[in-house]
């Protein structure tokens, strides 16, 4: 039996997903009654500009004072889609104080306050959901805490923004330069008219954060994970994957260590074998590959971003939560019981692909093999082309951690035959 008096509503943010998710609230809300078992009302939405014309919405709706709205007491679900950490961590923590669940895309302030937001909401018993947060319309959040919360998970790899795989894929596929590729980016709405967030990897190492505390049951925070953009990645680059049977992502990697006692987050460029599931992955779209003992190895693929998946993500999320509201319980909230340690990027452990502008010489390459040798790092393969003089040589190592590698490279560059590290990037998927 439906109950009459409906669920009410506080939008926050009217932008590209806050409009949609109050477009789709309208378009399908007989729809979505049937699926909570209640109706559910847009109250009210708090905007910085109430003199923009907001098709489809009450302009008696729209509010300047978010606090206020927040505050009613007789709002059942705050919809938070304004981004950034204040004012949205300040309203959060109100909308619980006074009686009202939390649903959130905010992946900044997830990554950073993820923690103290659920607790504020435990001990007010109210939900805290944030599907949207991580790849737009992907159902991951969700499948990770609860799906899975049997199982153990080891890994998860993925590609968690679509402006830097398009990015790549443009230079993959065309031979296209970094700026020309992200020219073509913001020409198509890709990238902001700031891309710093995504092309330096701001915006995957929130979602890594966000990703790794969940599967791992332990929290780790934005400053916890290790962050290299892709604005160095080159055409030469791209041929020395091709080379090998790669080809290059902007990767979002958080690992359980082998002995189980810690784990690690990172976001950096890495060439993958062609034959992983992730290398096909095209344009703007994302992809998570999740490896978990029973499950054994699942991959999550779609739209990463936009209003549209966005805010389906959002609307899931609600229906949840108000299905919650009306039987009275709580969803999953926060799952840190494990505690694990968080070890540095030093302890990761994996193979490289060094390029080198060595001098063309007899006994260059003994003495760049000492070097390896020296720091305990194996070598795979080695790659020499001489001209005029000068030579390239490629390195591809076996797997060596990070601390190893660094200092391979530091002395590397203090050979007098060594003229410049040209590239090093990391190999993963293997």
């Amino acid at each position: 039996m439906m109950r009459t008096r409906p669920l009410k509503v506080a939008l926050l943010g009217c932008g590209v997903v806050g409009s949609e998710v109050a477009r789709i609230m309208t378009t399908h809300a007989d729809d979505l009654a049937a699926r909570i078992g209640a109706p559910v009302e847009l109250a009210g939405v708090a905007v910085r500009r109430p003199s923009k014309v907001r098709e489809g919405i009450d302009p008696a709706l729209i509010t300047t004072d978010a606090t206020a709205l927040v505050k009613r007491g007789d709002i059942d679900v705050v919809v938070e889609v304004i981004g950034g950490i204040e004012p949205a961590r300040t309203l959060i923590t109100t909308a619980f104080e006074h009686g009202a669940s939390v649903v959130s895309a905010n992946k900044a302030l997830l990554a950073q306050d993820g923690a103290a937001l659920h607790a504020v909401a435990e001990a007010n018993n109210k939900d805290l959901y944030y599907e949207a947060a991580v790849a737009g319309a992907i159902p991951l959040i969700r499948p990770l805490r609860e799906s899975l919360a049997g199982d153990k998970v080891n890994r998860v790899l993925g590609i968690v923004n679509g402006t830097t795989n398009f990015i790549l894929d443009k230079m993959d596929s065309t031979g296209a330069g970094y700026q020309e590729a992200l020219d073509e980016a913001t020409a198509l709405g890709y990238a902001e008219a700031d891309p710093t967030a995504d092309v330096e990897g701001f915006d995957a190492a929130a979602k890594a954060a966000i990703l790794a505390g969940i599967a791992f049951h332990t929290r780790v925070r934005l400053d916890d994970v290790y962050r290299e953009g892709m604005t160095e990645v080159t055409a030469a680059d791209f041929a020395s994957a091709k080379n090998m049977g790669c080809t290059i992502k902007l990767l979002a990697i958080c690992e359980r260590a082998e002995d189980g006692q810690s784990v690690t987050a990172r976001v950096h460029p890495a060439m993958i074998p062609l034959t992983h599931p992730l290398a096909s992955v095209r344009g703007a779209y994302n992809a998570v590959f999740v490896e978990s003992d029973a499950s054994g190895q699942l991959m999550f693929y779609g739209p990463g971003a936009g209003g549209s998946p966005t805010a389906s993500a959002v609307l899931g999320d609600l229906v949840a939560v108000c299905r919650n509201r009306l039987s009275g319980a709580t969803g999953p909230g926060e799952s840190a019981y494990a505690a694990l340690t968080v070890s540095p990027m030093g302890d990761v452990v994996t193979r490289y692909h060094i390029s080198l502008d060595v001098a063309d010489k007899p006994g260059v390459l003994a003495q760049v093999a000492t070097v390896f040798a020296e720091h305990g790092v194996s070598i795979d393969t080695v790659r020499q082309q001489g001209k005029d003089g000068e030579a390239s040589l490629v390195v591809v190592t076996h797997r060596a951690s990070d601390a190893a590698l660094t200092g391979t490279v530091e002395a590397l560059r203090k050979l007098d035959t060594v003229r410049g590290v040209a590239s090093i990037m990391r190999v993963e998927g293997e």
